[in-house]
């Protein structure tokens, strides 16, 4: 399956920004599964200076500097990607194991799986609690395997809370999510890193775009669409197997990864920091089209 996606980004200051400095995390990842074909990024004002890098997990990052006096800043991101078949789930349940058993090798040997202990522990915006392991231990049962534990959980949580993008913002912490039982794709994700991490699996925050799709009998809409989130799980057989929360559904073909984390913080799409301005508008269009290949 191939995509173009289309994300544009529109800052709306209240009065002059004099100097913009912006981390940009807009570029698809290649993974076993994603090849990225092509990628174009467009800023306005144009940057005076404009560098890019890979940070630790492997993202790789453009930095612009905007030295233009300006009221309004447009990021444009666009770009195409070709997604491979990934394992089904029933291919993936006759090799698994024990979720009590990742632990102990990922406990027990962590020279061995040195990156994923880097998603073992607290983060940023996931922090571990005993609150968070009894929620995962609902479904993650004494000799469940990994696996059909992992999509249990996804199910639970898709069937437990209620997405309200109204409920939460990006520093709501975990236990009020878990109390409260709604918010958006980002919870979802956090939440589910969370409970995971609390019982000493790996797990990291994955984000991208799906495809979603229109009413029946309706055009697919222009900047429609949004940014989303998801979990990859670290298998000691299966390597890191993605499972979407929000959507109830183990990753197949209509999810694009762009970069993956501890958690937000670390793969957020555009974050900087300007002089000026006043007060802003924020407003962002995404538009995911599939294509024939």
């Amino acid at each position: 399956m191939r995509y173009q996606v289309e994300h544009e980004t529109i800052y709306q200051y209240e009065s002059n920004v004099t100097q913009s400095y912006q981390q940009l995390n807009m570029v698809p990842r290649d993974t076993n599964y994603q090849r990225s074909l092509s990628h174009q990024l467009r800023c306005d004002p144009a940057p005076s200076e404009q560098s890019k890098r890979q940070d630790f997990f492997g993202n790789s990052s453009d930095f612009l500097t905007i030295l233009e006096p300006h009221e309004k800043l447009v990021i444009h991101s666009s770009f195409a990607v070709q997604l491979q078949t990934r394992p089904s789930l029933s291919d993936l349940l006759q090799n698994d194991q024990p979720w009590e058993q990742v632990n102990a090798l990922l406990h027990g040997d962590s020279a061995r799986y040195l990156e994923a202990m880097n998603y073992c522990y607290t983060s940023p915006k996931i922090q571990c609690s005993n609150a968070l392991a009894d929620f995962a231990l609902t479904c993650f049962t004494s000799g469940r395997p990994l696996i059909d534990a992992a999509m249990a959980f996804t199910q639970q949580i898709y069937q437990a809370f209620e997405f309200d993008p109204r409920a939460t913002d990006v520093s709501t912490p975990l236990d009020e999510v878990l109390a409260g039982k709604r918010g958006v794709c980002q919870d979802f994700a956090h939440l589910m890193i969370g409970a995971l991490r609390s019982i000493g699996l790996s797990c990291r925050y994955v984000s991208g775009y799906i495809l979603t799709h229109p009413p029946a009998g309706q055009p697919r809409l222009v900047g429609a669409d949004a940014s989303h989130a998801w979990v990859s799980i670290f298998s000691p057989n299966h390597g890191w197997i993605d499972f979407d929360p929000t959507n109830n559904c183990l990753v197949q073909h209509e999810h694009i990864t762009v970069a993956w984390g501890r958690d937000f913080s670390d793969v957020s799409p555009m974050r900087g920091v300007v002089l000026g301005g006043g007060e802003q508008k924020l407003k962002v269009k995404v538009t995911v089209t599939p294509e024939t290949t």
